[in-house]
């Protein structure tokens, strides 16, 4: 048997609101499924399973806030259930409606109960037509005028979590403070030639697929944290605990405020258009809401990257537990002197904000200097 455990989302997280039950008891689930929804400070986040199994029982009802590393649900990893589990409250909520039942989950039931949906119009995507929660805002969006009265909670909504999302990072970031002793490096990159290089291949490709030369950033960090992985890792327990798998955590600004740095997972491995990809979707869902908790959970070191802002220089603030963060700003044009000749070049700023107990300001310098070096050979990311 396994515990499905409330997730830690955040540095600060302490508690969320499991909003949904994706799967019901009986259903198989394998590593990576997504088998509930939970409301954080970020939003509301897609929480994943991390075995494979059969759901055996929910322990918790939608609708409660719940601490984090509370058992949410017991899931039986011999793939078949120990016995039959009996339906709760918390599994599945049906009311009868003349001579029908309808399945309904008890947050689509209170949503429909508050917006004033007739549910008995409302067609279920869940198994066995089971009504969710997105099914009843999916029809929402059928009737105007329920999309206007549903509109002033839904700003009101979108206030408060703005208002805890910029709590939750003041906490993030004062604790940061507080506990990790920063250091400072920074050093200028000549991109002329990624650039250019850049330029060459993007001519190949269609709009939709060209890449940007934000991935060439984050895929030359991603490498040179394989040469220097004491980066890529968190400090627990009073040690650094390195961490095999390089997930850059990618600073991603939202539209109405605040900000998030969802994990892309095994950035080093993945080819230029692949992450070119993942990154475009990743930006997408995160603007969108719908994070999965591991994208949340898994980073090992954050980038961000200010050059749309016109940011010269980042000197950022490492996010707990983490022990690094890598800043860039805008690219310049500059002159350098190559061989004794004046040459017109494109440059960036780069910059290590790094924790002094994981390591140290020569080590620090050679993480920088492998990210320059590794830009300087594109064709190579």
């Amino acid at each position: 048997m396994a515990e499905f455990k409330m997730p830690k989302l955040g540095a600060d997280m302490t508690a969320g609101t499991l909003i949904e039950w994706l799967k019901e008891p009986g259903d198989s689930v394998k590593r990576g499924d997504i088998i509930a929804e939970v409301d954080t400070d970020k939003g509301i986040i897609e929480v994943e399973v991390f075995v494979d199994g059969v759901l055996e029982k929910l322990l918790i009802e939608a609708g409660a806030e719940v601490p984090v590393g509370t058992a949410l649900a017991i899931i039986n990893e011999n793939g078949k259930l120990a016995e039959k589990v009996e339906p709760t409250d918390a599994q599945e909520s049906e009311r009868p409606i003349g001579e029908e039942r309808l399945r309904v989950s008890p947050s689509a039931r209170k949503l429909a109960e508050k917006l004033g949906v007739d549910l008995r119009t409302v067609t279920g995507s869940g198994k066995g037509g089971r009504i969710q929660r997105k099914d009843v805002e999916l029809a929402t969006q059928e009737v105007q005028l329920e999309k206007v009265e549903a509109k002033p909670e839904k700003t009101k909504s979108e206030t408060e979590r703005f208002s805890r999302m910029r709590r939750s990072i003041a906490a993030a970031m004062a604790r940061s403070k507080r506990e990790i002793p920063h250091y400072y490096l920074g050093t200028t990159v000549d991109m002329t030639r990624a650039l250019e290089w850049l330029e060459e291949e993007n001519s190949k490709r269609s709009i939709k697929n060209r890449i940007l030369y934000s991935v060439l950033l984050l895929k030359a960090v991603a490498l040179a944290l394989q040469e220097m992985p004491e980066f890529n890792g968190t400090w627990e327990n009073d040690e650094l605990q390195l961490v095999k798998n390089i997930n850059i955590g990618t600073a991603i600004s939202l539209r109405q405020g605040g900000l998030v740095a969802p994990a892309l997972h095994d950035t080093n491995e993945r080819g230029l258009d692949d992450l070119m990809k993942n990154l475009r979707d990743l930006v997408n869902r995160t603007r969108a809401g719908t994070l999965r908790s591991s994208e949340l959970s898994d980073s090992t070191i954050t980038v961000t990257n200010l050059g749309e802002q016109s940011v010269e220089t980042v000197f950022g603030v490492i996010y707990p537990p983490q022990v690094a963060l890598v800043g860039f700003g805008k690219i310049y044009e500059d002159v350098s002197v190559i061989e004794g000749k004046m040459k017109a070049c494109q440059k960036i700023n780069a910059s290590l904000a790094a924790d002094h107990r994981a390591s140290d300001g020569h080590r620090g310098a050679k993480f920088l200097a492998s990210i320059e070096r590794l830009l300087q050979e594109p064709e190579k990311l």
